[in-house]
């Protein structure tokens, strides 16, 4: 069974940085393409960014140039580094495979605010 734990959310202000986690468990990390997906309160979830198996990498216009997306398959995990963050970034943030599967982690939240 695979397990999506997410990590690295907090409360930042405007301008500051943050760096998530993703370790997933159940030996198919390497094999798929990954996604972080972000949920504000009263709106569906969205996809940020994602990236291959052979790393090609694409991020949601509201985030180019200020998130980078990355992975390590020896670890089984994935990172979104944060940049230049805006209030309307404030979500929870979750990973998981993309398509997405129907596990999903908890998510860890992100908050944005002066």
């Amino acid at each position: 069974q695979v397990q999506f734990v997410e990590s690295g959310g907090g409360v930042v202000q405007p301008g500051g940085s943050l760096r998530l986690s993703c370790a997933v468990s159940g030996n198919i990390f390497r094999f798929f393409t990954m996604g972080w997906y972000r949920q504000a309160p009263g709106k569906q979830r969205d996809l940020v960014a994602h990236i291959t198996t052979g790393s090609t990498i694409n991020y949601a216009d509201s985030v180019k140039g200020r998130f980078t997306i990355s992975r390590d398959n020896a670890k089984n995990t994935m990172y979104l580094q944060m940049n230049s963050l805006k209030p309307e970034d404030t979500a929870v943030y979750y990973c998981n495979t993309r398509p997405s599967s129907t596990t999903w982690g908890q998510g860890t939240q992100v908050t944005v605010s002066s």
